[in-house]
């Protein structure tokens, strides 16, 4: 499973509103960038208190990356 899935799996079981969670993938020199929107009222279930959640996300997506030796940036907003 890529990147981009996983982080969409993980996104639309946190939200309220799962149709509206839109994962952009991008290559910027030798990084992958993730861009991950979701609806407003589901910013605070993604970003977590003291960005706690957001941090979890991160970690396991690079997690998930260093199998592949790819470094992924996630940009939640």
């Amino acid at each position: 499973m890529a990147m981009k899935e996983v982080l969409e799996v993980i996104a639309k079981s946190l939200v309220d509103n799962p149709d509206e969670v839109v994962v952009t993938e991008e290559i910027k020199d030798d990084a992958v960038v993730l861009k991950l929107n979701v609806a407003q009222s589901d910013m605070g279930k993604v970003i977590g208190k003291s960005g706690r959640i957001a941090k979890a996300i991160r970690r396991v997506i690079n997690a998930a990356a260093s199998h592949d030796k790819t470094k992924v940036i996630v940009d939640i907003g």
